[in-house]
């Protein structure tokens, strides 16, 4: 990175981040202290409205944005892309929010990038479901991003499929909401479950009568959104092995609790890590006779249990 992209991502730094020490920076760009500082000067002699102070470090004066900047024809595709993935992701606030977007970034462009942009708009697409939200989901979505952007806990009644059948008496449910995340046309939200003292993942359509509290929270800072990795103590190893023939489309299509997989003579050795077996049942079944459960033993079982059951409901008349 030469010195002129580098002041350019300092200030970019500051202005997401705010109070940055000069080690920070310095990790980040990989370069010395000293070099920083003469960085920091140089942004200060240019103009750029820093402030500086001792053990605190750098940040900017509230208020300061950068001039308008200028998009290449692949930033601006990515971009306008982009917003329009997020246009068809979210309830009707983020989407007019996400359009809205999209439309100033177009409209800043030059005619020439502009029509280059049109043109690969055109000719790239993400194809995905819209996602088909009841109201009920959708209030659940408002109440839950509300909630984290103001630090409110919440409460809401659950319907967790831990048992085999299914069918199960909804729990109730105080958590601390971190973050929210679509996967597969499914919103998460993953929280601290101040029950169980742990993070989990609680699927928005199986919640009911959800609330937020007067109590508040403070998010972990560093907090990662992706599934955690579970201690041994936690985990369930299951191994199965899929035919060869379906073994492509397994690796298109695998389970969210694979871990590693190996090709062997007999098929498709897949591992999976869970916190309980129910979350892997559906998966399984779905590749009918072309799988075999290896381990662990219990889970051989509940297979072949689904799958008797199964075939006396299509032998009865």
């Amino acid at each position: 990175m030469n010195r002129t992209d580098r002041l350019l991502a300092i200030v970019l730094e500051l202005q997401g981040k705010g109070w940055q020490r000069a080690e920070d920076l310095a990790e980040t760009f990989e370069t010395s202290k000293r070099t920083i500082y003469r960085d920091m000067l140089a942004l200060g002699e240019a103009g750029v409205p820093v402030i500086s102070i001792p053990g605190r470090g750098y940040s900017l004066v509230e208020g300061y944005f950068l001039p308008p900047l200028s998009f290449t024809a692949d930033e601006a595709t990515m971009l306008l892309l982009g917003s329009d993935v997020m246009a068809r992701s979210f309830d009707e606030q983020y989407r007019a929010a996400a359009e809205s977007a999209g439309r100033k970034i177009a409209g800043v462009l030059p005619e020439r990038l502009r029509e280059d942009v049109r043109a690969l708009r055109e000719r790239i697409a993400f194809i995905q479901r819209d996602i088909s939200m009841t109201p009920g989901e959708t209030e659940r979505l408002l109440v839950l991003r509300r909630a984290m952007l103001e630090g409110h806990q919440v409460r809401f009644s659950y319907f967790a499929r831990s048992h085999a059948d299914g069918a199960q008496t909804p729990t109730t449910r105080t958590v601390h909401p971190y973050s929210l995340a679509h996967m597969r046309n499914v919103w998460y939200l993953t929280a601290w479950d101040t029950t169980r003292r742990d993070v989990r993942r609680f699927r928005l359509a199986r919640m009911d009568d959800l609330h937020p509290l007067d109590e508040t929270f403070t998010r972990p800072e560093g907090f990662q959104a992706i599934r955690r990795e579970l201690t041994p103590e936690e985990t369930i190893v299951v191994r199965v092995l899929l035919d060869h023939e379906v073994a492509r489309w397994a690796r298109e299509d695998p389970s969210f609790f694979r871990v590693a997989e190996e090709e062997t003579a007999e098929g498709l050795l897949v591992m999976l890590h869970v916190r309980d077996e129910q979350e892997v049942v559906q998966w399984l079944l779905g590749w009918g006779s072309h799988l075999r459960v290896l381990e662990p033993e219990s889970l051989r079982q509940r297979i072949a249990a689904e799958a008797e059951a199964m075939l006396r409901r299509h032998q009865s008349r």
